[in-house]
């Protein structure tokens, strides 16, 4: 129970990450967005990372340095919050009768069980979680075995934040995402977990060459490794990206209302996977006549 506990306490930082659009020279995984005198920083981040990738770019710390809020996607958890455990705990497993074998198919289910074993775990133990839940602990049990596990970015800033007394603010509730994470996959369970299998295949050499993307904001190579896999289920894709990516827009927009009058500036910290491609913030933002520059 300790260790589930441990998995569902990064869930939220673990939403799968994609990352895309093209750029001749690569840079790196930040934007200065601008409007008149006014400016917002956004850059996408990693929610895994070992601590070997440390430090970062320095076009993270060039924003950081910069601006004096910070905005996530959602307040990370907090371990020491049992009551936020135990909701979490119901929200992502089953409690009416329903089983992952009960909604995979017998296929399905023997495929993931085979990659839960090669795992060094049973699938016993996980059997009453949600999909959603379930890919995110996957993920997690991926990267300790490939040795690749760590605070990401997200886990860094925020205690940078916290630690400087930065403003800290937020694009979505906790209950939005612990709702997200919830019903991902509801409905096309089968597909679902196929489809994020399939992305898991060769983990660590693709994590490793995502990284090294990431590093030199080389969207086009971030596009190969992890958006076309993706497509296999674009049902979740929209739920996990594009709806959420119009969701922010107004908000990133609010950032904006003062035409740089005001002292407050900025530094938006969300998945890379939302500031690249078709229908990302970035290109909404373009749409709307903002200025777009990658650091």
């Amino acid at each position: 129970m300790k260790n589930t506990k441990a998995l569902l306490s990064i869930l939220f930082v673990l939403v799968i990450n994609s990352f895309f659009v093209s750029s001749v020279a690569a840079k790196s995984s930040v934007w200065k967005v601008s409007r008149g005198n006014d400016f917002v920083y956004i850059a996408g981040t990693i929610h895994i990372l070992p601590p070997s990738e440390f430090p970062l770019p320095s076009e993270f710390q060039q924003a950081y340095k910069a601006t004096n809020t910070l905005v996530f996607e959602t307040k990370l958890p907090d371990e020491s919050d049992m009551t936020a455990q135990v909701q979490m705990m119901q929200a992502m497993m089953y409690n009416n009768g329903q089983s992952l074998k009960s909604v995979l198919s017998r296929r399905t289910y023997q495929q993931l069980k085979g990659h839960v074993s090669a795992l060094g775990a049973d699938l016993a133990m996980f059997e009453l979680f949600k999909p959603g839940a379930l890919v995110s602990m996957l993920a997690m049990l991926e990267a300790q075995k490939a040795q690749l596990s760590g605070e990401g970015v997200d886990v860094y800033f925020n205690k940078k934040a916290v630690a400087d007394n930065k403003a800290i603010s937020y694009l979505e509730s906790v209950e939005f995402q612990m709702n997200m994470l919830a019903n991902m996959g509801k409905g096309h369970e089968d597909k679902f977990i196929k489809s994020n299998l399939k992305q898991m295949k060769d983990f660590k050499a693709m994590f490793i060459k995502l990284i090294a993307a990431w590093r030199r904001g080389d969207t086009a190579k971030l596009t190969k490794l992890a958006i076309e896999p993706m497509q296999d289920d674009p049902k979740s894709m929209k739920t996990m990206l594009t709806d959420r990516n119009r969701n922010w827009l107004p908000l990133i927009e609010g950032m904006f209302a003062d035409n740089g009058k005001h002292i407050d500036k900025e530094f938006v910290l969300v998945g890379v996977a939302h500031l690249v491609g078709e229908g990302n913030v970035l290109a909404l933002l373009k749409r709307k006549g903002y200025r777009v520059e990658q650091l």
